[in-house]
């Protein structure tokens, strides 16, 4: 029995030391070449050879409503155009409203994933195929390490800044348009999942005789009507709310790219730790 089991021994420390020293790096090439995919997606301009990022032009849409409408541009990480249509509910007024020429804003999420990307990409190339791995701690470390910036990248597209009223209209955003937005309008941008969203609220002034009991709204991704609070020298309340949003195809791969590289790293880290025992006390 104590051949038997030391056979068994060798033959697992023989498979834990084969781990350690050739399915890693196959693991870590085969993430490398998903990031890259990855970050192509997020390519600007001046980043590479492919020149300028192209234009992309989305048509918002809603199922529930047809108040607004519109066309936004993305280039990169920034909208370098906004026209937009919104039909005022009560006087079925139609206005119109533009970025100016010069002005693009920035999507903070794109760029802030992209910039995660770029920090697991380091990580992994630091560990290329002449680096050898010396314990299993120090694998599970790395994939930790890349499993974190994966997840932060991710989260920036699936979890949208909560904002409190007076931050959105505080937001150089309202400042992007000609003509200038009414003052009884709001408008905000951002990503959720794998669209672009835009969310205009319209607003009226409480009057200081109201009997209503104000109470300010706290922040949100999206505010509902009746929501509340103090802009300057007025209290104002949220009247409708218009929601129309596009699908980006290329932030859906990214959202997939990401999903299946967390999956390798985490199996990977399965396979190391079944083999604990052996790399726990001394390196291979």
């Amino acid at each position: 029995m104590p051949v038997v089991l030391a056979t068994r021994e060798a033959e697992a420390e023989e498979e834990f030391r084969w781990l350690l020293h050739d399915e890693v790096h196959a693991v870590l090439r085969q993430l490398q070449d998903i990031l890259k995919e990855a970050s192509l997606r997020f390519t600007l301009p001046g980043s590479g050879t492919e020149g300028p990022t192209k234009q992309e032009n989305f048509i918002l849409g809603s199922c529930g409503t047809d108040q607004v409408k519109g066309v936004l541009t993305l280039q990169g990480d920034a909208l370098s155009q906004a026209d937009v249509n919104l039909k005022m509910p009560r006087n079925n007024q139609l206005l119109h409203f533009a970025f100016r020429e010069d002005k693009q804003w920035k999507l903070q999420q794109i760029q802030d994933a992209r910039n995660h990307v770029s920090q697991a990409m380091y990580l992994l190339t630091n560990r290329d195929n002449s680096y050898q791995f010396k314990t299993g701690a120090e694998v599970l470390k790395l994939m930790d390490a890349v499993m974190l910036q994966l997840t932060r990248a991710r989260n920036r597209l699936t979890t949208p800044a909560t904002l409190t009223l007076p931050e959105i209209a505080a937001s150089g955003l309202t400042r992007m348009f000609a003509p200038a937005l009414p003052s009884d309008l709001l408008v905000n941008v951002y990503i959720n999942l794998n669209k672009l969203c835009l969310t205009v609220y319209q607003l009226h002034a409480l009057q200081p005789n109201s009997t209503k009991n104000f109470r300010p709204a706290g922040g949100a991704v999206l505010h509902s009507p009746g929501a509340m609070f103090e802009w300057g020298s007025q209290r104002l309340e949220v009247s409708h709310v218009h929601k129309v949003e596009c699908v980006i195809p290329w932030l859906n791969d990214a959202l997939v790219y990401f999903t299946v590289s967390l999956q390798l790293c985490q199996q990977l880290k399965d396979k190391i730790s079944v083999f604990s025992s052996y790399w726990s006390y001394r390196p291979f």
